[in-house]
C-alpha cells in the first residue's frame, strides 16, 4: 500500500507540474496536450508494457558556466545524443533523469538546476532490435529536465547503451547529432533555452 500511495502522489504531483508547464512554443503546447490526455487515459503510460506510448525522462546536463553540454554515443541510434531513459514505472521523473545520467555516463555528482520541467517532446522511435528481441515503432512522452556536473570530472561509457560520452560546446553539440528532427527541434531549443535562462540570471 506504501508503494500504490507513493506511485499515486508522485504521479500526480508530475501532471501538475505538466500542466501549469508554461510551453516554449507550438511543438511543446502540442505535445503538452498529448502527454496529459495520454496519463489521464491510460493507467500503464509509465509502464514499457504500453506498446504504443510511454514515458520517458531526459537530461540536458550542462556544467557549472553553461558553456558545455554532456553528449553519449547512442549504440541503437547511431549519434550523439542527450542522456535518459525509460520511466519503467517511476513516477518521479527527475529520479530517472538524475539516475540515467550516472549510469549512462559514469558520473556520482549530478544535481537538477531545478526540480521544474526543462522542456516537453513527444519523440518517435522507430522499430529497432534490442537485446535480441525486435521492438516496435513507438512514441516516448518524454520529461526533460536541467542538470548540472562537473566537465572535469572522470566520464565512462555503459557498454550496453553507448560508446562514448563527451562534453561538446553547444555549437559542437548540434554537429555531433546526425539526427535532423533531434537538432532542429529539441537540442537548438534546448541551447536556446539555456542560453535564455543564463542571460536572465546575469541581467
Amino acid at each position: 500500500m506504501i508503494l500504490e500511495g507513493n506511485y499515486a502522489m508522485n504521479r500526480q504531483k508530475l501532471v501538475s507540474q505538466i500542466r501549469r508547464y508554461v510551453p516554449y512554443n507550438e511543438q511543446e503546447e502540442a505535445d503538452k496536450a498529448l502527454i496529459l490526455n495520454w496519463i489521464e487515459k491510460n493507467d500503464d503510460a509509465f509502464l514499457r508494457d504500453n506498446v504504443v506510448a510511454h514515458m520517458t525522462a531526459s537530461a540536458w546536463v550542462v556544467d557549472k558556466d553553461r558553456s558545455k553540454v554532456l553528449m553519449v554515443y547512442h549504440n541503437i541510434y547511431h549519434s550523439w545524443s542527450w542522456l535518459g531513459g525509460h520511466a519503467d514505472g517511476e513516477t518521479d521523473l527527475l529520479a530517472v533523469a538524475i539516475r540515467e545520467v550516472k549510469e549512462e555516463a559514469g558520473i556520482s555528482d549530478v544535481r537538477s538546476v531545478s526540480e521544474e520541467i526543462f522542456s516537453l517532446e513527444s519523440l518517435t522511435v522507430d522499430g529497432h532490435v534490442k537485446k535480441g528481441r525486435y521492438v516496435s515503432s513507438h512514441l516516448h512522452l518524454n520529461v526533460t529536465y536541467l542538470l548540472e556536473a562537473d566537465s572535469e570530472e572522470q566520464v565512462s561509457v555503459k557498454a550496453d547503451e553507448n560508446s562514448g560520452v563527451a562534453w561538446f560546446t553547444p555549437e559542437e553539440a548540434l554537429k555531433k547529432s546526425t539526427e535532423p528532427w533531434f537538432v532542429e527541434r529539441v537540442y537548438a531549443k534546448l541551447i536556446e533555452k539555456t542560453r535564455s535562462q543564463s542571460e536572465a540570471k546575469i541581467g
